[in-house]
């Protein structure tokens, strides 16, 4: 599983049964940054429905590969995710994730009114893919 984790959504995307694509699956939305158990439970439904048994957070570190107040966050949340889920989560570099998710689908004609409502899955799913990619040739990242 993948997963965009942002300020109030989190972008979700699963794999193929034979880990070669990723799909997007849902957004998850919360009214307040701090307010995750629904967020954490609505994760642990995803994961029992998709037979999930790893995840991939992505890491948003900055252009200068320096980490920032949402990388804290970030880890913070893959420790809640690990606890509740007894996962092991890994971390993949995510930037450019959002642009390269926007610039897809303004290829693909989607209106910038309707962008907002698919960007974090598509990012969730360019985060997933590239870690399924990089598993496949052998490589990683951040464990």
């Amino acid at each position: 599983m993948g997963l965009d984790f942002g300020s109030k959504t989190v972008g979700v995307a699963v794999s193929d049964p034979l880990f070669v694509t990723a799909q997007g699956i849902e957004i998850i939305r919360r009214k307040e940054e701090n307010k995750q158990r629904r967020t954490l439970a609505r994760i642990e439904e995803l994961i029992e429905e998709y037979g999930v048994f790893e995840i991939v957070l992505g890491l948003p570190v900055n252009m200068n590969a320096s980490e920032g107040e949402r990388v804290e966050k970030t880890r913070e949340f893959a420790d809640r995710l690990m606890r509740r889920t007894g996962l092991p989560v890994s971390f993949w570099d995510e930037r450019l994730t959002t642009v390269e998710a926007d610039r897809t689908m303004m290829e693909a004609k989607v209106r910038r009114q309707d962008r907002k409502d698919y960007v974090d899955k598509i990012a969730a799913v360019l985060i997933l893919q590239g870690y399924l990619d990089a598993r496949a040739a052998g490589q990683g990242q951040e464990g």
